[in-house]
């Protein structure tokens, strides 16, 4: 793992001396021993917060039910205790210096399903508000949620519950999804315009190089609570357009004991989790958890390993805490991705090629520090490094070769093989009939080092990427009458290094395998006379500095709340490779600069016990990235990424969001909320498919625009806890564009041919549903078993390429349809607690065993109904000389049913 760089390292005295020079005033005990309705002694868990600063601390008693907790400074607080099955129980306490507290808390019978009552306003902690005070509707889930929901990871949560999230499996590895909010997404994937920030422990996510999120980096074993934060909140920083989703890990304190669990079934699926926790009278506190995840995958060729581990060290003392945390990641996944409408209805598990492998390789750090230097002031920070190395191996179908004269060979190509020593290759005239797989003249090609980008119908890319990221943030938390005071600033540096190289290759008769020749996309081969050269060897560096404040004026049933963050990033990006004047390329070196403020204001309005009102308005912005800004330009599409070449630079993207409704909650349980939203993107960044399944450019979209309404309702009745939700979603265009749209039977270049479609304001966006719903129950019919079923249903969306929403598929020229019908799964859940520290448990997913798909995108395809590969499918040429192709409808299928089972032992 590579050091942590000076810069980071040189103000860290400075920064800790800062938290650390307040003395300690004398501290008060609480003692704590909870018992359930019979008086017998039981194990919970609780939280103590002071109602002075808003401090958490989270604990779990024994198994005689006691805890104790010392070292509180004086003052009110609120203890909360809460297990499976029982009532949360909460109670004030006022804690003296030197006098020690004691309480019995006696537990009952449920009557409402615990929840989390405040959220961390921005990313780093120490801005709790509680949520009736946020002008959103903040969605929050707990480390309970994803053990009972039997989710595989955090997207996979998500998905089941929140609601409008919904994921389309483009990469088809249930590790790399795309993660959609709104009509916003985070990707793991080079290409999704991405509009979510994701921070966990106040560290961002989303990497410099593109914005993705890679979803496999996050351990879910050590995630303690989340929260959805939706709308363009402008404190968490740069591309928090639809949403921020904020992750706590946890402690030692809120996680003792030990627990291991093993897990297995369907798919090849074989899975370990480990995690211990704990602390002493000394204020220190321990965690370490690890993660071990292999599958053979229930598609064709697509095993996966993931290995993940995390690990936690605290000390806590009076009003002061440090927390070094640590991350460490090694994973292959393989995402064999889209397949052909056709193929799919003959085998459901077939896939288009192969390889589509990508490593991940990442270890972090994140130092964090909390001080309450009085019962009004709290300072917070954190500095972080990460180092992250990702690697991809894909082998793809050259669709520049789909339309070429590929079987007989030339005198040219018969006198190189000849001089190379090949025997046994044709010299007459050869057929799609007689040479299913055409591989002769691409080996001549390459020989000749003449054109084996238009004669080899395969291409093998590899990327190399490696990221440094590191940064400092700190913060100051005043309580100042009926306000709360948030003033901040934040500094973050990245460093990548991206390179690239492509392999031509031929398809083998097995119809999804390549054997490479020995030529390059690297400037020594030609397409009519001009070099192809899609190597790339990028240095980029990048640094956001912003400085953030809010206030929250508390008023009774009124609460107004103000923001703003300024942000400036620099982008420094070096062309590696040396210049050329032949054209085959341009120079990726650039400098750019991108700045602005982003302001938010919002109300909340306690209108009764029952309801509270809402509204806000808020802007954020996103500034453009390298793989962005170098792969821009309609003549040179990316098979992202494929290739970067000089562009003019692009804009930044400025979101506007309103949001306004109503929620409230009622002591039995009942908790609910209906909302509108309007989220207006300007200049909005987007990935344009072109010719190929892949291919494409960004641009600089004049306008979009997301607006919805969406309700959600959850209880808590007896042994049953429910809940629904639901979302209406209009994404559409907002401004004319022409765009290319080769695979779109309205595009105007002729029947197969390439040409451009015309999209119009109120087209809606690929990819995006306008309806999603989704219920669950679960049912715990005695304290031992619970019962878990979840329902999610998505509309239908258009397919991307498809942006005019106008293609209609001829079965000829245009196969399958223009978008992704909708679809409803059902997954079922168990839980039995065999005894005290022993559970088994079993999950079933899609239970009906429903076929269907999470996307949809259009793209030529150069196999006919029986799979035989044919270029040039249509004779004789247009009255150009063109040679049209056929295209087709790819999908992401959705996993069949599947079954697994475990135990969960804790000691």
């Amino acid at each position: 793992m590579p050091g942590i760089p000076k810069a980071v390292l040189r103000p860290l005295p400075l920064f800790l001396m800062s938290i650390l020079l307040c003395g300690q005033s004398q501290t008060g005990e609480i003692w704590i021993q909870v018992q359930d309705s019979a008086g017998l002694a039981m194990e919970a868990s609780g939280k103590l917060e002071s109602l002075a600063n808003k401090t958490n601390l989270s604990f779990r008693t024994d198994s005689q039910g006691a805890y104790s907790l010392s070292n509180l400074a004086s003052g009110r607080y609120r203890l909360e205790v809460s297990k499976t099955g029982f009532a949360t129980q909460s109670l004030l306490i006022d804690v003296q210096p030197g006098i020690p507290v004691s309480r019995t808390v006696m537990m009952a019978l449920a009557a409402q399903a615990s929840r989390i009552d405040v959220v961390a306003a921005t990313p780093l902690p120490g801005t709790d508000l509680p949520i009736d005070e946020i002008p959103a509707p903040v969605q929050t889930a707990s480390a309970r949620d994803l053990q009972q929901s039997g989710a595989l990871d955090l997207s996979d949560l998500l998905n089941q519950r929140l609601s409008g999230v919904h994921i389309n499996q483009n990469q088809e590895n249930p590790y790399q999804p795309d993660v959609n909010y709104r009509g916003y997404t985070a990707s793991p994937l080079l290409g999704n315009p991405e509009g979510i920030s994701v921070y966990m422990d106040g560290v961002r996510q989303n990497q410099p190089f593109g914005d993705i999120v890679a979803w496999d980096l996050i351990p879910k074993i050590a995630i303690s609570e989340i929260a959805l934060i939706p709308g363009s909140n402008p404190l968490f920083g740069l591309n928090t357009l639809g949403g921020a989703l904020s992750i706590d890990t946890k402690t030692g304190y809120s996680q003792p004991g030990t627990t291991v669990q093993l897990s297995g079934g369907s798919f090849g699926r074989r899975a370990g989790e480990f995690e211990h926790g704990g602390s002493n009278s000394k204020g220190l506190s321990w965690y370490v958890a690890g993660n071990l995840f292999r599958e053979d995958g229930w598609r064709q060729f697509s095993p996966s390993e993931v290995r993940q581990s995390f690990a936690k060290v605290g000390w806590q003392h009076g009003k002061t805490s440090i927390y070094l945390s640590g991350s460490y990641a090694d994973n292959w996944l393989t995402g064999n991705g889209l397949q052909d409408t056709r193929f799919l209805a003959q085998h459901y598990s077939s896939v288009n090629t192969i390889p589509d492998i990508t490593w991940n390789h990442s270890p972090s750090i994140n130092l964090s520090l909390r001080h309450n230097a009085t019962s009004r002031l709290t300072l917070t920070g954190n500095i972080y490094f990460r180092y992250i190395r990702a690697d991809t191996t894909n082998g793809d179908l050259n669709s520049n070769s789909f339309d070429e004269l590929i079987y007989t060979l030339s005198a040219a190509d018969v006198a190189a093989l000849s001089a190379a020593g090949y025997k046994g290759f044709p010299t007459g005239t050869q057929t799609p009939a007689t040479e299913p797989f055409p591989f002769w003249r691409c080996i001549a090609q390459g020989l000749e080092e003449s054109e084996p980008i238009k004669k080899c119908n395969g291409i093998l890319t590899n990327t190399f990427n490696k990221q440094h990221n590191w940064g400092m943030s700190g913060q100051a938390s005043w309580l100042i009458a009926h306000n709360r005071v948030t003033a901040g600033a934040a500094w973050d540096r990245s460093s990548t290094i991206f390179q690239q190289g492509s392999q031509f290759a031929y398809l083998n008769p097995d119809r999804i395998t390549f054997t490479p020749i020995n030529a390059f996309a690297d400037g020594s081969s030609n397409s009519n006379g001009v070099p192809v050269d899609t190597r790339v060897n990028l240095h980029g560096s990048s640094n956001t500095f912003s400085l953030y404040a809010a206030d929250t004026l508390s008023l009774g049933k009124l609460a107004f709340t103000a923001s703003g963050r300024f942000n400036r990033t620099t982008l420094d990006n070096t062309d590696r490779l040396p210049p050329v004047t032949d054209g085959s390329r341009g120079s990726l070196t650039s400098q750019n600069v991108f700045d602005r403020f982003n302001p938010e204001a919002g109300v909340t309005y306690a209108a009764s016990r029952l309801a509270t009102v809402y509204f806000s308005y808020s802007e954020s912005s996103r500034a453009p990235t390298s793989i962005e800004l170098g792969c821009a330009d309609p003549n040179e599409p990316c098979n992202l990424p494929n290739a970067l070449v000089g562009d003019p630079p692009l804009k930044q993207v400025v979101t506007r969001t309103l949001e306004a409704g109503v929620r409230g909650s009622m002591e039995n349980g009942l908790r609910w909320n209906a909302g509108w939203f309007r989220g207006e993107n300007y200049n909005d960044v987007l990935f344009v498919a072109s010719q190929q399944t892949g291919f494409g450019y960004f641009l600089n979209f004049g306008q979009t625009r997301r607006q919805g309404i969406e309700a959600n309702i959850s209880a808590r009745i007896k042994r049953f806890t429910m809940g629904a939700n639901y979302t209406f979603l209009d994404a559409t265009y907002q401004s004319p564009q022409t765009v290319d749209g080769g695979s779109n039977s309205t595009n105007d270049g002729g029947l197969g041919l390439d040409g451009n479609i015309a999209l119009q304001p109120g087209d809606h966006i690929p990819q995006i549903p306008k309806n999603i719903f989704k219920a669950y129950i679960e049912y715990e019919p005695t304290t031992k078993l619970s019962v878990d079923l979840d329902f999610d249903a998505v509309g239908r969306s258009f397919a991307r390429g498809n942006e005019n929403n106008l293609d209609q598929p001829d079965g000829l020229f245009y196969l399958g349809q223009g978008f992704s019908p909708g679809y409803g799964v059902v997954n079922l859940g168990a839980h039995y607690q065999v005894q005290k520290r022993t559970q088994l448990f079993m999950q079933i997913n899609n239970l009906l065993n429903h076929r269907y798909y999470t996307a949809a995108q259009l793209g030529p395809s150069p196999f006919d109904n029986a799979g035989n590969f044919i270029a040039r499918p249509f004779q004789p040429p247009t009255t150009g000389g063109d040679f049209p192709i056929r295209t087709s409808t790819f999908f992401a299928p959705g996993a069949p049913s599947g079954a697994w089972g475990g135990v969960r032992v804790s000691f």
